[in-house]
């Protein structure tokens, strides 16, 4: 963390849904982190991990069915009166009134917040300024999303959650949008991100965690969590040759390989020694190798080991809605 203070503290949280004659689904299974003051923190998952359910428990829209969560030293569901002001929320969806205009929306919003920025100052953070008159239902989607964050940002919250941010912004917009959360970050806002976009939370987060059917499955600083996957070498094998023919694959560093076709993929957890023991062979040999592709490791490995490495079945007793809620 950024800071000794923990702004935001789970502690074995968990949340169910149903419990009727349908049966319930455990969409949050006692999970645990915290994140300091000025840090960003990112949550990752497959649709129906769990995230946008435990944020909603972070933002006081529920109460967890165990566990306990604390907001700035704050229960947001029993003190949510006191916490409210202090914290911005960027939902994934926002349901604006369609008839008004973005400044009249933006008023409104600021008419019910404690210290809010001024409707020009909103407006101009999120690349709205030349869209004040234009009525909410005219907007894009991604324009009604940097709505969204405006609305997020009006009372200059202490902690931001924003939960998919950049769904349906073209790159630009998304770039942008990165560099306003970074400027917010350096400003000492705490900001907890759920994204489906990979390189988001490796671009802008200081430590993350990996949900997995309500758990976490990795956590920690972007860093540690991509070098626990191994890095991959792959290449075509030269004609006439077979895998057998290579240096001896542990000799290399290469704890496991895959072979489709003539293409070998090597993975490694020391990629500059597996890497050059195969240059150097394909020299001595006098052979090139074609389709050569040398990739260290990356957070894409990391999740999609993840979602492929979890096991298959049925959802728990429950019924398919509660597992869509729980997206």
């Amino acid at each position: 963390m950024t800071s000794n203070e923990r702004v935001i503290d789970v502690t074995d949280l968990r949340r169910v849904y149903g419990g009727g004659k349908q049966g319930s689904y455990e969409a949050v299974r006692g999970i645990s982190f915290s994140v300091g003051r000025g840090e960003l923190f990112a949550l990752l998952g497959t649709n129906g991990a769990g995230k946008t359910s435990t944020v909603e428990l972070l933002e006081g829209l529920a109460a967890p069915a165990g566990g306990q969560v604390r907001v700035l030293g704050h229960d947001p569901r029993a003190e949510r009166d006191r916490l409210r002001p202090r914290i911005g929320v960027m939902l994934q969806e926002g349901g604006f009134p369609a008839e008004l205009t973005v400044a009249e929306t933006v008023r409104m919003w600021a008419g019910c917040t404690s210290g809010a920025r001024p409707v020009g100052e909103a407006l101009e953070m999120v690349g709205l300024t030349g869209r004040g008159k234009v009525r909410v239902k005219q907007l894009s989607g991604g324009e009604k999303r940097r709505l969204d964050l405006a609305l997020a940002l009006i009372g200059r919250p202490e902690v931001l959650f924003l939960d998919e941010p950049t769904t349906g912004l073209d790159a630009e917009g998304r770039r942008e949008t990165w560099e306003l959360v970074r400027r917010l970050r350096t400003d000492g806002t705490t900001v907890l991100l759920t994204t489906h976009y990979l390189e988001e939370a490796e671009s802008l987060a200081d430590r993350l965690a990996i949900l997995h059917e309500g758990r976490i499955a990795a956590e920690g600083r972007v860093d540690e969590v991509v070098a626990a996957q191994p890095s991959h070498v792959s290449f075509e094998l030269p004609d006439g040759y077979h895998v057998g023919d290579l240096p001896p694959l542990g000799s290399l560093g290469v704890g496991d390989h895959e072979i489709n076709g003539r293409m070998v993929r090597l993975r490694t957890d020391e990629l500059q020694r597996a890497a050059t023991g195969l240059l150097v062979w394909a020299r001595d040999a006098g052979v090139e190798l074609r389709r050569l592709d040398v990739r260290g490791a990356s957070l894409e490995e990391a999740f999609l080991r993840i979602a492929r490495d979890a096991k298959d079945g049925p959802v728990q007793r429950g019924d398919e809605r509660a597992k869509e809620m729980a997206a």
